[in-house]
């Protein structure tokens, strides 16, 4: 994500149109959301973050992310806990790298935290995706650095899969969008690379995988260029990959409708497999650099959307709304019947402490 080609004047967020929409049916019950009771130490947006069992029992963790200064001395590698049960954050130990990073992504494997890549900020504005992958071990809060990704990317969708394996799907990598689903085996540290992701190569997506089927949706596209500046456009697409279940580098790509709504940037998205749902809330209207202000030089909105992607009737699904509208997000994540939602922006692009949740009735 060069910083000049991504707030050059001439960048415009072209709103690339759909090939159509889907039909979308309101669930039995509308889930019911609030603001929790505890806040992160300090306002943090577009960190990774996940859920595990912690000392103190089910905790979620932030990793990362950008501070409420929104200039490029506000990438973080902060690290924060906060233990349900006690309504209370914390901060941990730090990523261990020597700047913060922006746009990483982290998930829950067998116990363990993985977190992937992110990209750096320097004064002059230059943007860099780094490799590096760590596991973090929630009970002794331990960092282990393991073998780095293959292509280093940011502002990726990162998916588990059998308490194993961990999906890398699209993103940026220093100079532009790459296809690639990079695969990493948890168990042997190793990489492989899985079918490669057909749609328009986009970072800022978000997706979820549930059973052996993913969703992936949105994001930013470049969409050419004007006088030699990169041209970013939303990309309003979606796309559902099935993995072999004998074969989890082989995935059978096929288009689907587009979400009711129009696109959103940087949403919080997961999969939910105790119902076959692929669960998406928030989100940005407009596709922004870091500090939330649109490519186009209009300033990104948060939406306050729930909605999801039924694998099994293979359609979308308006769910509700959150307590408050929300964007700038890496992921969702589930601890009991609750989703959450870990900082991000609000209103007026000011980043947040909040800590958001909501729960879906069957």
């Amino acid at each position: 994500m060069n910083f000049c080609s991504k707030t050059a004047a001439l960048c415009m967020a072209v709103i690339v149109s759909a090939c159509g929409q889907g039909p979308s049916e309101p669930r039995a019950k509308q889930p019911v959301s609030s603001v929790a009771e505890f806040v992160l130490p300090i306002p943090i947006s577009n960190n990774a973050v996940a859920a595990a069992e912690g000392p103190d029992g089910p905790t979620l963790y932030s990793f990362n992310g950008l501070k409420s200064g929104k200039g490029w001395k506000d990438a973080s590698n902060a690290a924060f806990a906060c233990i349900i049960s006690i309504k209370d954050c914390e901060e941990i130990a730090s990523v261990p790298v020597n700047e913060g990073r922006l746009a990483s992504s982290a998930v829950t494997v067998a116990d363990k935290i993985y977190l992937f890549g992110g990209y750096t900020v320097a004064e002059d504005g230059d943007e860099v995706s780094t490799p590096e992958v760590f596991a973090f071990d929630p009970q002794t809060q331990e960092y282990k650095r393991l073998a780095d990704m293959p292509t280093p990317v940011d502002d990726m969708v990162v998916l588990p899969y059998r308490g194993r394996y961990i999906y890398l799907v699209s993103g940026w990598h220093d100079e532009g969008n790459v296809s690639l689903v990079q695969l990493y085996d948890t168990q042997s540290d190793s990489w492989s690379m899985a079918t490669e992701f057909p749609g328009k190569p986009v970072f800022g997506h978000a997706g979820g995988l549930a059973d052996n089927s993913m969703i992936i949706t949105d994001g930013v596209a470049v969409a050419g260029l004007v006088d030699g500046k990169r041209k970013f456009a939303a990309a309003p697409f979606s796309w559902r990959g099935d993995i072999d279940p004998d074969n989890p580098a082989k995935i059978t790509w096929r288009a689907i409708d587009a979400h009711p709504g129009g696109a959103q940037y940087r949403m919080a998205a997961m999969g939910d497999n105790d119902r076959g749902l692929i669960l998406f809330a928030g989100g940005g209207d407009n596709p922004y650099n870091y500090d939330g202000i649109g490519y186009d030089g209009v300033p990104a909105k948060p939406t306050d959307r729930i909605f999801g992607y039924d694998l099994k009737t293979d359609q979308w699904a308006e769910l509700g709304k959150l307590a408050e509208p929300s964007m700038d997000h890496r992921a969702l994540v589930k601890s009991g019947d609750d989703h959450y939602i870990i900082g991000g922006m609000e209103a007026d692009q000011a980043v947040t402490a909040r800590i958001m949740k909501f729960r879906i009735d069957d």
